[in-house]
């Protein structure tokens, strides 16, 4: 029985595709290429990328997507490599976890940085304002002693006039 990497290795030749081609279609490297045809997996990256790479080279070769990525699957769990899959998706499971649970620590982090700068923005409104502006009003504004206060006697009501026309 052939192997999976053997298998793919034979379909690009019988289709007279070359390693170089392949790997222009595929943007992969050669390495990469040869690495997936000798089934050295863990010189691949792995996860999505590495069915990627598969998904890539079948996809310029025209073979079935579906039976060959199974056929890649059980190539790969034969290899031993889906024990570090699972390692993987254990760690992305992790990094999910520890960025909720750090959500409503943002949350508070973020009000406390609002309530800073509103502290910081009345401490600029108070400084401007003792100053710059103050001096600068009393420079201008009269003395208490030369304010002229009118006296109350001065100060007439308006008086409405009404006709008696009516």
């Amino acid at each position: 029985m052939t192997h999976f990497g053997d298998e793919l290795r034979l379909e690009r030749e019988r289709r007279g595709v070359s390693l170089e081609t392949m790997c222009a279609r595929t943007k992969l490297s050669p390495r990469q290429v040869l690495d997936l045809e000798a089934e050295n997996y863990g010189n691949l990256p792995g996860g999505v990328f590495r069915k990627g790479f598969v998904r890539s080279y079948i996809g310029v070769l025209g073979l079935e997507e579906q039976t060959w990525l199974e056929r890649f699957e059980a190539s790969v769990r034969s290899s031993g490599l889906n024990d570090a899959e699972a390692d993987w998706a254990g760690f992305a499971e992790n990094v999910r976890s520890n960025r909720l649970g750090d959500q409503a620590g943002r949350q508070k982090n973020r009000w406390l940085g609002v309530l800073a700068m509103l502290v910081a923005l009345a401490a600029i409104g108070w400084c401007v304002w003792h100053f710059v502006v103050e001096p600068r009003w009393q420079q201008f504004a009269p003395a208490s002693s030369e304010m002229v206060m009118p006296e109350l006697e001065q100060i007439r009501p308006a008086t409405l006039l009404l006709s008696s026309d009516s």
